[in-house]
């Protein structure tokens, strides 16, 4: 088997493993799920040749376990310039910065918004990579990112008619971080 094959294996279990991550509604196990499809993205995209977007990813894993702790701005500032740091010396075509950008929108999203508009800006963030995944020829990339743009679509139109009728989709988020602080 050659090592573009095991790349594409790799990032097809980045698919299994991510596939049903913007379903939850409790954000501690959607922050989980999704570190850890990011850990296996991030290892197909090295494994590709695409060490932009390997370090994005790696990052996002680290970043997100991490914003399970804290929601300083601090660190999100120091995760928003290593992204850029490190993204932006190794990038040698256009495509390349659309990881990076997501990243860094995912970053802020993740420290700084909540519920409905934290997935809203991870939408934003998927449309840059499933672009970029496309461009690479990134098999299990394009899969996982593309179906991670229609779910959380759906979810997020699901949980905006929620709100509509008065019912509040991340009351079990609330009701633990309460219980927790």
């Amino acid at each position: 088997m050659t090592a573009y094959w095991v790349a594409q294996g790799v990032g097809v279990l980045a698919f299994v493993v991510g596939i049903t991550t913007f379903v939850n509604r409790d954000e501690r196990r959607f922050k989980l799920q999704l570190a850890g499809y990011s850990a296996i993205i991030g290892i197909h995209f090295f494994l590709m040749g695409a060490s932009p977007a390997g370090m994005s990813a790696e990052l996002n894993a680290i970043r997100t376990v991490i914003s399970l702790r804290t929601r300083s701005l601090w660190v999100m500032g120091i995760f928003i310039a290593l992204t850029l740091g490190l993204g932006l010396s190794k990038f040698n075509h256009a495509m390349e910065l659309l990881p990076i950008f997501g990243t860094v929108a995912s970053t802020w999203a993740l420290f700084r918004c909540k519920g409905l508009t934290t997935r809203c800006v991870m939408w934003c963030s998927t449309a840059c990579w499933v672009t970029h995944n496309f461009w690479l020829g990134s098999i299990g990339g394009t899969l996982i990112e593309g179906s991670f743009l229609v779910m959380n679509g759906l979810n997020i139109i699901r949980f905006w008619r929620m709100q509509r009728r008065g019912i509040d989709p991340f009351k079990v988020e609330k009701e633990v971080q309460q219980q927790e602080g």
